[in-house]
């Protein structure tokens, strides 16, 4: 499995502390983990493995990182890989070292992260290697998990691919609805437009030739072609002439997703990548060696 080596930048430190912290929140409750405390002493010490047990693309170790550390400040983990780094059954992830109830209490947020990021990148890794050799680059949308975006963003990058907008101040996307209420193409792009900067970039979605006529008449940043089949994305491809960004979008699965890149287009955005990617199977396994 190929994917980037290079780690790409993380969220925020903030960001990820406050997710985590709200995660952990929700996990411990009010009495924190009952089970584990009653057990172990707070002072025992242990040391753990996490490991992948299938193939894919690490992603979310300073998620993982955090969670261990809000639960115990001192604890130490070794990272063999990195996030973006390809992974096989059987890989040695982290080494992780601290309290005992550390490890316990904290090891299914972080698996949490771990996994769901993971499986993000590697969705997204699946889908950067289908369009490889096109000039078409994978992105990603707002279809993310609630209070979860900035690390599910993260783990498309993580996976070779790219991010669209983050939130709805980043740009301006004018969509069928956006159409439908301004009473046309002509209205809603002169409305945004005068009330936005020169800085802030415009796309709109069209769904037909006709659409795309009228819209290259008033000179957008990006258009986006919303649910055409390869054959159409050719035409419309034709007709922008490299003047403005091509973006497909819609109807896009590992089967589809090559036959839409060799129609030109320069951008392929896929909700898929962060809502329906399955969680990749790590563990968190107890170094008895060490005891």
């Amino acid at each position: 499995m190929n994917a980037q080596t290079t780690k790409p930048t993380p969220p925020p430190s903030a960001l990820i502390a406050q997710s985590v912290a709200l995660a952990l929140e929700e996990d411990l409750g009010l009495a924190g983990d009952i089970t584990t405390n009653a057990i172990f002493h707070e002072k025992k010490k242990g040391q753990a493995i996490i490991q992948a047990r299938q193939a894919g693309v690490l992603a979310g170790q300073d998620f993982a990182t955090e969670s261990f550390l809000q639960i115990e400040p001192t604890t130490e983990i070794i990272w063999h890989k990195s996030d973006a780094s390809p992974l096989l059954p059987g890989d040695k992830i982290a080494t992780i070292n601290t309290s005992i109830r550390a490890l316990l209490t904290a090891e299914r947020t972080a698996l949490n992260f771990l996994g769901h990021l993971s499986g993000i990148a590697s969705l997204t890794q699946k889908y950067v290697e289908a369009v490889k050799d096109t000039k078409a680059k994978i992105v990603d949308t707002r279809k993310t998990t609630p209070n979860l975006r900035y690390a599910e963003k993260y783990a498309v990058r993580a996976g070779g691919g790219e991010n669209h907008r983050l939130r709805l101040d980043d740009a301006i996307l004018i969509k069928d609805n956006h159409i439908a209420f301004a009473g046309g193409i002509k209205q809603a792009i002169t409305k945004a437009r005068a009330s936005n900067g020169h800085m802030v970039k415009l796309e709109i979605e069209v769904d037909t030739i006709e659409q795309l006529k009228q819209c290259i008449k008033h000179k957008p940043d990006i258009v986006l072609l919303d649910n055409m089949q390869p054959d159409l994305l050719k035409e419309a491809v034709a007709l922008i002439d490299g003047k403005i960004v091509a973006e497909a979008s819609g109807g896009v699965n590992l089967k589809t997703v090559r036959a839409i890149a060799q129609t030109g287009v320069d951008i392929i955005s896929i909700g898929a990548l962060t809502h329906s990617a399955p969680c990749l199977d790590l563990g968190l396994d107890i170094d008895m060696s060490s005891a």
